[in-house]
């Protein structure tokens, strides 16, 4: 095969091996990851021998992770990236020290060095961002509580692993001549504020017109590779300054996260992604040295073992400190337990006057055992410990299986979808109620209720739900991204099955409203607006008046939200409107006040002293200036929120 091109035959042996090994790999049911790694451990040095450079192909298949992190920036708006900041820098940095000090503790403890220690505990506190996140969007996690603290957590590690490498020289300036100086220092220090800000200014600026040029030209594989290209040149300049790829492409991605363009990215690059990954776990087992593990089978063993279980400890403990639900934190521990892909790069960064060569080597084999053991264990963990949690928590559920064929199909069982639901039944409307809380449903089931668990983000769920056939379909689920997602598979998929939304506030309103739901109710519009009569009533308004004045302001804030929603994305715009709204309502009132208080004059005889006119009306009326003056001011503040 000496006429056969490398890069031909490299790409034979890799696709060769990940077609067979993967199918085999689910069909045991131990996952895709284990395939790859397996694959990984076949073709590799210690296994048929058939790839022998692992480190250019590990450099290489990085990529797929990079690739991995800007998906992910596509899913996270600016301002959900900004709420996220206290769980990020709080939960993770948290996560990382607690684990470091643990790690640094017990190799001092047991006769390291300090520096080997220090560098040891901070590569082996990282986790693998591939495999945990691979994991929790097979299970459906990343919208559950567990996966939003992991993602946090494993976002700020990326973050993390800055600092971490920029210390290393610092632990060898001692022998270290080429040690950088305070001035070079600074110098790389504004580099990097100096790279980040221009990826931050330039994908605010020139990235939307650039796609926008490109995707006019009609042309879908040029519009691909400029999809490509944009996350190429993100990486490259984040190397090229020190910095980790995949957190420059993360922050591409959360940039074009607004863009009109953010579902043709994720269409063009997800393929790209897959293959990529898979290819970096197979590199992840190729790079498993054997013959370390064999020349040091029991130190190995009680090395990976150790470190895992010191993380598995902290981390545990931090789960139950972020009261995460009792079922998740086995999956939750063991996802952030095992090394990561950033160790890798800490330890080969180090350099022999830290970490000599043979540690090196030893603590990478360890990286890469953990990342094989850990997709191993979490198999154990939902066959034998996972009952057990269910046991002592709530059930565990079985996924909605067989096809269901009701009117009227509600997405999401809370406090709001169970007035809907308990309306229709006794009406004699046939239901089908999917939700994904365990605890919810198990609830729900002991007063009688069918309620089916799903996750109702998932097409085929919803198929076997039988939206197809359902004559409306209601989503009544907590959270915007879940709801947006519902409306958008609705939209692509049943186009002609009516759809009645819930929305948490005028800018989810808004949002459903662009994705064609015309039927849409704010969940506590109405009843904000009873309590606002009950008010009036209590200050000695007639309850007819009361009523008129509340229903007055509903038809104006009806009319008002139907005048912003077109200038919606225009912030600029859409407060000018509402400011306009507001004052014309204040003029009607006052208007409305004058006349009622001219009527009375006439009728009863009373002046404008009079206590019943004197202490309500005007409080009254200031209540319901003020309390839209709220509502409307939320909304064009926080339009997306």
């Amino acid at each position: 095969m000496e006429h056969v091109p490398s890069w031909l035959l490299a790409s034979l042996i890799y696709l060769a091996a990940a077609v067979i090994v993967v199918p085999l790999s689910r069909a045991l049911g131990l996952g895709a990851i284990i395939g790859y790694l397996a694959a990984g451990i076949a073709i590799g040095p210690w296994g048929l021998g058939l790839v022998s450079r692992v480190e250019d192909v590990l450099h290489f298949a990085e990529f797929g992770v990079v690739l991995m992190l800007f998906l992910v920036g596509l899913e996270l708006e600016p301002r959900r990236l900004w709420s996220l900041r206290r769980p990020i820098f709080g939960w993770g940095s948290a996560q990382v020290i607690g684990c470091a000090v643990l790690l640094f503790a017990a190799g001092v403890a047991l006769g390291a060095p300090w520096r080997i220690a220090l560098v040891a505990a901070l590569g082996l506190a990282l986790s693998s961002t591939a495999i945990a996140l691979q994991v929790m969007a097979e299970r459906n996690m990343l919208a559950t509580a567990s996966g939003q603290a992991g993602f946090s957590i494993l976002l700020f590690q990326d973050v993390a692993a800055i600092p971490i490498l920029a210390l290393l020289p610092l632990l060898a300036d001692s022998v270290d001549s080429h040690a950088l100086t305070g001035t070079e220092r600074a110098l790389e220090a504004l580099k990097i504020v100096g790279v980040i800000a221009a990826i931050i200014l330039g994908g605010r600026l020139a990235l939307r017109p650039l796609l926008r040029w490109i995707a006019n030209s009609k042309t879908p594989e040029i519009f691909t590779a400029a999809a490509l290209l944009l996350v190429v040149a993100i990486a490259t300049l984040m190397q090229l300054v020190g910095l980790s790829m995949a957190l420059g492409a993360f922050l591409a991605g959360v940039l074009l996260a607004e863009s009109e363009y953010r579902r043709e990215l994720e269409t063009d690059i997800e393929p790209f992604k897959g293959l990529l990954l898979g290819l970096f776990f197979i590199a992840v087992g190729m790079s498993i040295d054997f013959g370390v593990l064999m020349a040091q089978p029991l130190r190995m063993l009680a090395v990976v073992i150790g470190f895992m279980a010191l993380k598995g400890l902290a981390i545990y403990s931090l789960s139950r400190l972020m009261q995460l639900p009792y079922q998740e934190r086995p999956i939750f521990t063991l996802l952030l337990a095992q090394g990561g892909e950033f160790a890798f790069v800490v330890f080969q960064s180090a350099g022999p006057q830290v970490l000599p060569p043979a540690v090196s080597s030893f603590l990478i084999g360890a990286v890469a055992l953990s990342m094989l053991l850990s997709p191993l264990l979490l198999v154990a963990i939902d066959k034998w410990l996972l009952p057990r949690y269910s046991v002592k928590g709530s059930p565990r559920m079985e996924e909605i299986s067989e096809p269901q064929s009701a009117n009227v199909v509600i997405c999401g069982f809370g406090r709001y979808g169970q007035i809907v639901g308990r309306t229709l039944i006794p009406q004699g409307v046939s239901v089908t109620v999917l939700d994904h809380d365990p605890d919810t449903i198990e609830s729900l089931r002991q007063f009688g209720f069918r309620v089916f668990y799903g996750d109702a983000t998932r097409l085929d769920l919803l198929r076997i739900a039988g939206v197809a056939n359902a004559r409306a379909v209601v989503i009544a689920v907590d959270d915007i991204d879940q709801s947006l997602e519902i409306a958008d598979l609705m939209r692509e998929h049943f186009p002609d099955v009516p759809v009645i939304a819930r929305a948490r506030n005028v800018g989810h309103l808004f949002q459903l409203r662009e994705r064609g739901v015309k039927q849409v109710e704010r969940e506590v519009f109405e009843s904000s607006l009873r309590s606002a009569r009950s008010v009036l009533e209590t200050l000695g308004w007639p309850a007819s008046e009361a009523r008129e004045a509340t229903m007055a302001f509903r038809r104006a804030n009806l009319q008002l939200t139907d005048e912003m929603y077109p200038s919606y994305q225009d912030r600029n715009k859409m407060i000018a409107t509402a400011k306009e709204g507001r004052r014309q309502f204040e003029e009607q009132m006052a208007r409305e006040r004058a006349t009622r208080r001219a009527q009375r004059q006439v009728t009863f005889g009373w002046d404008g002293d009079s206590a019943p006119e004197k202490t309500p009306e005007p409080a009254s009326a200031d209540t319901s200036t003020s309390q839209e003056k709220t509502a409307t001011s939320r909304a064009a503040d926080k339009p997306h929120a």
